[in-house]
């Protein structure tokens, strides 16, 4: 067994919220207790103890849409890429460096997303995954870095017309295997003990089928991926990221988005729609009535200069919407302060926002993993998942279950994040990940990544 504790806890429990000094007992995978530090340790004496030595206690946090081949991106310089807009920079960047990751690039591009994930306390990741440099066995080479490290993934592949239809026919199989891989690993786990391999691996992976956006899928295309797409698998796709993709619908198609999804059976309550700026009312009541998910990525739609999505309003129609990062980050706590400030800018109200994103990345991000995943996730809680971090964080004011949300968003970010839990399994501790030479891996990124910013251009 293991016992978390001396630390404020934060359950995210409504029925005990927080603890002045608390602690979390883990046995294997699951949480089995919550409580005060002191009646936790005499009820289980001989459990291994993680201490936050002060600090604060957490669930692991969740990102509901992430990008793991931009790792390779940070400080890349392209010739040539002088972006006038959206579709420039999709081409000019990211399609450019996607056309050269083999396997072991996006191999290291998880590897490298995972660690930082574990440093900032992030133990679920939905994760859109494109490398048309390679695109066969990539889901399963990102599966293994995300089983290696022990975080949680739910994975698709980015079909697309972009690259020809070669291409294409290969990533819908890429999904279709991966899919089917995911649930073959739960069925087996149903026949093993709790503690096989199978079972290990089948509460980390998921797997839904990838879409990249309507703009750049023909109607032959979307016909295909119906008709081999596993049943209730769920797509996620990108939707109205920017106006461009609106155009081209109405232009080609005759149709909204949502609608033209809507009608190629995509929608539903397995599928994710990633952004929705561009949608309207009534886009939103069908993606309500349909029990469709949004993800609200708030630091890419700026970086990209597309607009500010009606989040809010979404959120009022009670659709499910969870808080990502577009590969912009992989600390939730830095999307949670963007989120907050873009949407009060955004509508001039200061007074806006500041139940909505708590509400995305504490609470919806894990109803949506509960989608996805048979184990709950998301609160420190008996029956869930063993996901948790500690944070070296010690407030200079008063705090207790009516405030933690905004200690959080003014006081915190991933870098105060000192220890990280997944499924019990304990993948940093004070800092330290056991088991790795950061010095040697990072050396041997560096001449990855060299190899394919060579490759982008023509070296």
């Amino acid at each position: 067994m293991l016992l978390i504790g001396n630390g404020r806890l934060i359950t995210r429990d409504n029925d005990a919220p927080f603890f002045e000094n608390g602690a979390v007992v883990c046995d294997g995978k699951l949480i089995v207790e919550t409580g005060e530090l002191t009646a936790m340790r005499e009820k289980y004496p001989d459990a291994d103890f993680l201490d936050a030595h002060g600090g604060l206690i957490m669930p692991g946090l969740i990102n509901a849409h992430n990008h793991i081949y931009s790792a390779m991106s940070r400080g890349i310089s392209i010739n040539g890429y002088n972006p006038k807009g959206f579709l420039d920079i999709l081409d000019g960047m990211w399609w450019t460096l996607d056309r050269h990751l083999d396997l072991e690039a996006t191999r290291y591009s998880a590897a490298a997303t995972y660690i930082d994930c574990i440093k900032n306390g992030c133990t679920t990741v939905f994760d859109h995954h494109a490398s048309f440099g390679e695109i066969p066995g990539s889901l399963f080479a990102i599966s293994e870095e995300s089983v290696k490290y022990g975080i949680r993934s739910c994975l698709c592949y980015e079909t697309s017309d972009r690259d020809g239809e070669e291409k294409c026919v290969q990533a819908i199989r890429e999904n279709v295997d991966f899919i089917d891989h995911c649930r073959k690993l739960r069925s087996e786990a149903g026949q093993n003990p709790a503690d096989s391999k199978e079972a290990a691996q089948a509460d980390l992976l998921a797997g839904m089928f990838g879409m990249h956006a309507q703009f750049t899928l023909s109607d032959k295309t979307l016909e295909k991926c119906m008709s081999e797409a596993p049943e209730n698998c769920g797509f996620h796709i990108h939707v109205a990221e920017g106006i461009e993709d609106l155009h081209d619908s109405l232009l080609k198609h005759h149709k909204r988005i949502v609608d033209r999804l809507h009608d190629f059976g995509i929608t539903g309550p397995h599928t994710i729609l990633g952004h929705c700026i561009y949608i309207n009312e009534h886009e939103m009541d069908l993606i309500r009535d349909t029990d469709t998910m949004v993800v609200h990525n708030p630091e890419s739609n700026m970086g990209n200069a597309v607009g500010c999505p009606p989040t809010l309003r979404i959120m009022s129609k009670g659709i499910l919407t969870g808080l990502g990062t577009d590969g912009y980050t992989n600390d939730m706590f830095e999307s949670m302060k963007v989120a907050n400030v873009l949407h009060k800018h955004n509508l001039c109200d200061p007074t806006v926002a500041w139940g909505e994103v708590p509400q995305m990345l504490f609470e919806n991000n894990a109803l949506m993993g509960a989608r996805f995943f048979e184990t709950p996730i998301g609160k420190l809680k008996a029956g869930y998942s063993a996901d948790v971090i500690t944070l070296d964080y010690a407030p200079l004011t008063p705090m207790d279950a009516s405030n933690v949300n905004g200690h959080i968003l003014f006081g915190i970010s991933g870098r105060y994040v000192t220890s990280t839990v997944c499924a019990g399994r304990i993948l940093m501790k004070d800092r330290n990940i056991p088991g790795l030479d950061e010095e040697a891996f990072y050396a041997h990124c560096r001449e990855v990544s060299r190899r394919v910013w060579d490759s982008v251009n023509g070296r």
